[in-house]
């Protein structure tokens, strides 16, 4: 059948309730697997629990905004995002693009133009491999990376935008090492590179809040030399 999701699963979030009924009935006609959500904290749940192998996402949802529903999934995720929008403006579209989603689509829409986008995201994404965790237990850590929560035996832990950033590329990378360039890049920028006193410094506060004993610490572990690493 064209435009067949040949058992494909996707999640859709919108809200919408018309739109989304008629975009499950539409989808599941063409041979997809569908998961709705009317929320961003229902839709990061979904994305969570169901593993879909695209996300259809609108950007005005009730709750949390569509773009801190990608960077929470992509926290943890590269499943193809496709945004769903009536904001026509351009700077949508790159904010879109730039928290990580990969393409953009502006309602009204034409259903099969839709359907051909949602087989081309799944056909380029058929080479990386299945989705991690979003949740990611280290002794008596639980650190969601959708949610960009952190709980420590049960209780939360507050962290500043900076602290989670840089735990959130450890734990991406957890069990290598991640080079000082590299953390300093994704955390601080491209022009902070040589500035190794904010890892050190920032590396001690999340030991302090995060290890048993900071001096000795089980899970971010420095590599002399290197770098640091997570290990759960």
């Amino acid at each position: 059948m064209s435009g067949s999701g040949d058992g494909n699963r996707i999640l859709v979030v919108d809200d919408d309730a018309g739109l989304l009924r008629a975009l499950g009935i539409n989808l599941r006609a063409h041979g997809w697997e569908v998961t709705t959500a009317a929320t961003g904290a229902a839709g990061l749940d979904a994305a969570g629990r169901a593993h879909p192998d695209v996300i259809l996402l609108d950007l005005g949802l009730p709750d949390i905004g569509g773009l801190e529903v990608i960077e929470g999934i992509r926290g943890w995720s590269q499943v193809p995002i496709i945004v769903l929008s009536a904001r026509q403006l351009g700077d949508d579209k790159v904010d879109a693009l730039d928290a990580g989603a990969d393409d953009y689509v502006t309602k009204p829409f034409a259903m099969p133009e839709l359907l051909a986008r949602l087989r081309a995201a799944v056909r380029r994404s058929a080479l990386v491999g299945e989705p991690d965790e979003p949740v990611v237990s280290a002794g008596d850590l639980e650190i969601d990376l959708a949610r960009r929560e952190v709980r420590r035996s049960g209780e939360p832990v507050r962290l500043s935008p900076t602290e989670w950033a840089l735990l959130e590329q450890l734990v991406q990378h957890r069990g290598r090492v991640v080079g000082r360039e590299h953390l300093l890049r994704e955390v601080w920028g491209p022009t902070a590179t040589r500035e190794g006193h904010y890892l050190r410094v920032y590396v001690a506060q999340l030991r302090r809040k995060l290890e048993d004993d900071a001096a000795a610490p089980r899970h971010i572990l420095t590599s002399p030399g290197m770098g640091y690493r997570f290990e759960e």
